[in-house]
């Protein structure tokens, strides 16, 4: 069984308040002098689901096309918060369901994904909950709402403590649908020289 758990990336799809607006322009129309159909994009790096890279959060951090694949592709778990969590996740959300050994976490934070409209008050991420999940050997730590850290932070607390324990962040991921459980996660960001973050196609894979 395969879960895609992307956004479809398509005008109108919502992005970060201030950030660039997704526009797909056709650039050669299929026609009787022109075999091909080929467009330019225009989009944020940070739009739809997608990776950031440590650029974005820390000065002397690696751009996507430098960041380290492997803790995009395997074995993740799926934990569903969505009907108990307050406005940042705590490790005591996690206690008692974080399965030993397990390298990636998704945590499931909507009751169900907004794609039509931008949740300004979406749950993030306590960053004393980034130390308890690394120092169970989490790697990678995904989620669907578009931050780690809440809107109007300042200081990416969160992001900070990802950054100390050198994790990997997916964020804006569909987890409507998917079950609780663990699954191969293959999400790998795009190789774009000096970028801060990265579209992916995100899958679920079951074992």
């Amino acid at each position: 069984m395969i879960y895609d758990i992307s956004q479809t990336l398509r005008p109108g799809i919502p992005v970060w308040p201030g950030d660039t607006d997704y526009e797909m322009t056709e650039t050669w129309e299929m026609s009787d002098s022109c075999p091909v159909k080929v467009s330019s994009l225009t989009l944020s790096t940070h739009t739809g689901s997608h990776a950031d890279a440590p650029c974005h959060y820390t000065l002397d951090g690696l751009d996507s096309a430098s960041t380290p694949l492997d803790a995009y592709l395997g074995p993740a778990q799926v934990i569903d918060l969505s009907a108990s969590v307050g406005a940042l996740v705590t490790s005591d959300d996690l206690k008692g369901k974080l399965e030993d050994g397990v390298g990636r976490v998704l945590l499931k934070l909507f009751p169900a994904f907004p794609h039509e409209g931008w949740d300004p008050a979406f749950p993030a991420i306590h960053p004393e909950t980034i130390d308890w999940l690394a120092a169970r050997g989490v790697k990678l730590i995904g989620t669907d709402v578009p931050s780690l850290d809440p809107q109007d932070s300042k200081t990416l607390d969160a992001h900070r403590r990802v950054a100390a324990h050198g994790l990997a962040i997916l964020e804006g991921l569909v987890l409507d649908g998917v079950p609780e459980g663990t699954y191969e996660l293959i999400a790998l960001p795009l190789k774009i020289e000096g970028s801060d973050g990265s579209p992916v196609r995100a899958i679920l894979r079951s074992l």
